[in-house]
């Protein structure tokens, strides 16, 4: 048996290989690159009737072009991008908001004028949405449809278009249909009179290619001590050892070309914690944002252009509004807001992510199939708007959020609500606190196996240990933490449980299903039901109906309107031709789950509560065992936890 699971082990790894070297080689043949040069004559006859329209693209209307090159819209034609797909979850509101910013500065919008701002939480997804954008780009000029050109030498890579003396622009717009914008840069202007003559036909242009280490396209600037931040990191100085070649300080050669702003030209300039740097940056940025100029001493006004994404947090950004010197800047950003994810579902997805990104060590810890999203509900609740809810009605906004069907509340007065707290998100838990509980429960912990209970209580460890939270919070968020076991940890292992008893459950519920909709279809039409045993007819059984919907609460006056409800939905599946199964109505769903678990409640006891069990049991506890590790994410250690765990559930009720 060992050695079958090893050869099966082994040809999984095998076909995986194959596969991700086929892969490789797709993403050669889609990415293969053509490396061109040339004069500018050769440009103009060879290259650029092939595509006027991408020679001549801004840097928004390039960035624009590459989100469209990454699409994959969804099941409803809503937009989606490859770009974001398996790395951002829960902040696809955010994205949205990104992507309309470029399509509209790609159009020629205002917004292109604008910086663009990323605010939100730390942890919270604003660099890993710029680091996508730049991946993207980079990915993207090695692309038939992102081919990009520049005078060769230039440092700001600038387009072979801005060569054409504007006398003879508005010629190459009849004739090619589109616009050149721009300025030729003081250095290409120095060569062309020194080396070419003034000849700019012969000027080199060459294919280039975006790159964040090789500072072209990409340029990146982070913050530093304000008081030895010096505006030479964005625009450059003069070159000491070159002055005596050339013989001024006031020619462009002999000028550092290393500033931030020119390896970002024709591409993104990301800058990090925008809101620390000194007010005369801002003014910098945002008059290149504007005028698509730089100005530097010595030299006339630079033309470069790019688009700045910046990013801050919360706390810089509250700071910055208190300064009434700064009305006049934040008129100029486009501010986007990157809160935390409030959809639990989607926040047990960022946790996934980071573990496959850990430790070798890390990842070989098996965790029961529960531990990342009771976790995540914990990590929601922290960020919702805090209120006087009960229990109950911040676990119906908790499930609501996650998009799951919640008896008594309309989807769209929830929505309503949520746009009545715009700052829910923006506080909270940060992902980094949940998997640094995580890895001191893996630390502590001599197995290789966690449960949600081991996790549940390295979060209390975490939160009373962290002397930034002050006690009044804290023991806000151990309640949290109390609600996240006792209204979806117990619901969800109990299931699992209770389905892993008995092989037979889907079958079970389904038929437990088709029965109670032939009581209520008899009930409404005052109808007999043939017993399909005897073949008798008899009167609807009463009885059975409120058992199964007194599980969730229907009351005696409502029980008329829910099964009218239910039978509804049934018909509707059956026009379609389809079945109508549990999963089609989710109240209905716990109430066939609980009604099936309440009958099966003894014999639970029975199999999980023998501390020395006979034969008998001991069979019934392996196979219980074994099912819930073969077919619902446990591991033996973490199955005997949630069976051990259920059993004292039921001794409490």
């Amino acid at each position: 048996m060992m050695n079958i699971d090893n050869s099966e082990r082994g040809d999984k790894r095998n076909g995986r290989q194959q596969d991700f070297l086929q892969s490789l080689v797709d993403f050669t043949k889609d990415h293969r690159a053509v490396y061109w040069s040339g004069s500018l004559s050769q440009f103009i006859e060879n290259v650029l009737p092939g595509d006027p329209q991408g020679a001549a693209r801004s840097s928004h209307q390039y960035i624009w072009d590459m989100i469209r090159w990454t699409r994959c819209d969804d099941e409803d034609g809503n937009f989606k991008s490859k770009l974001f797909a398996d790395e951002l979850f829960g902040v696809d509101e955010s994205i949205e908001r990104v992507v309309d910013y470029f399509k509209a500065a790609a159009a020629g919008s205002e917004v292109g004028r604008r910086l663009l701002l990323l605010l939100g939480p730390p942890s919270g997804g604003k660099s890993t949405l710029v680091i996508l954008l730049k991946r993207g780009l980079e990915e993207y000029s090695y692309t038939d449809a992102g081919a990009l050109y520049g005078i060769q030498g230039c440092p700001v890579h600038e387009s072979p278009l801005h060569l054409i003396p504007h006398t003879l622009r508005s010629t190459f717009r009849e004739t090619y249909g589109v616009e050149v914008s721009g300025e030729m840069c003081p250095h290409c202007r120095a060569r062309l009179e020194h080396e070419y003559a003034g000849d700019f036909l012969r000027m080199p242009v060459e294919r280039i290619f975006i790159s964040e280490a090789g500072r072209s396209g990409i340029g990146t600037y982070a913050p530093h001590d304000p008081t030895t931040a010096d505006l030479a990191d964005l625009v450059g100085s003069v070159d000491l050892s070159k002055v005596a070649e050339f013989g001024d300080e006031g020619d462009p050669r002999a000028w550092s070309w290393s500033g931030a702003v020119y390896a970002a030209s024709r591409g993104m300039l990301e800058m990090i914690e925008i809101l620390k740097v000194k007010r005369e940056f801002l003014y910098l940025l945002l008059t290149l944002t504007q005028e698509k100029n730089v100005k530097v001493s010595r030299f006339p006004l630079i033309y470069l252009d790019e688009t700045i994404l910046a990013h801050t947090n919360l706390a810089e950004f509250r700071k910055f509004l208190q300064e009434s010197e700064n009305e006049a800047l934040l008129d100029r950003m486009v501010i986007i807001q990157v809160p935390y994810t409030l959809n639990y579902k989607d926040e047990a997805r960022i946790y996934k992510k980071l573990i496959s990104a850990a430790a070798p060590a890390f990842r070989e810890v098996h965790l029961d199939p529960h531990v990342l999203h009771a976790a995540a509900v914990f990590a929601t609740l922290t960020r919702l708007h805090e209120g006087e809810e009960k229990e109950q009605e911040l676990v119906k906004r908790v499930r609501v959020q996650a998009n799951e069907e919640v008896e008594g509340v309309n989807r769209s007065e929830a929505e309503r609500g949520r746009q009545k707290t715009p700052d829910e998100g923006l506080g909270g838990v940060s992902p980094r606190f949940v998997i640094n509980a995580l890895s001191n429960a893996i630390i502590q912990s001599d197995k290789k196996s966690l449960s949600t209970m081991d996790v549940l209580l390295a979060l209390k460890d975490g939160i009373e240990n962290d002397a930034r939270i002050d006690p009044k919070k804290k023991r806000k968020w151990v309640d949290y933490l109390v609600l996240a076991r006792k209204y979806f940890y117990n619901r969800w292992v109990k299931e699992d449980v209770h389905k892993a008893l008995f092989v037979s459950f889907e079958q079970e519920a389904q038929d437990l299903l088709d029965k109670y909709l032939d009581e209520v279809e008899a009930t409404l039409d005052n109808r007999q039901v043939k017993d399909p045993i005897t073949n008798e007819e008899r009167r609807p059984d009463e009885r059975f109906l409120r058992s199964v919907e007194e599980k969730i609460h229907i009351s005696d006056s409502g029980k008329q309107s829910f099964r009218q409800e239910v039978v509804r939905k049934a018909m509707v599946a059956f026009k379609r031709g389809e079945k109508f199964t549990l999963d089609r109505h989710a109240q209905l769903h716990d109430a066939v789950q609980q009604y099936l678990f309440e009958q099966r409640r003894d014999v639970l006891r029975l199999v999980s509560s023998s501390s020395r069990p006979d034969e008998e049991v001991r069979q019934k506890i392996s196979v219980v065992e074994k099912r819930l590790v073969d077919e619902y994410g446990y591991d033996s250690h973490s199955a005997k936890e949630a069976l051990n765990y259920v059993t004292t559930l039921l001794a409490q009720e």
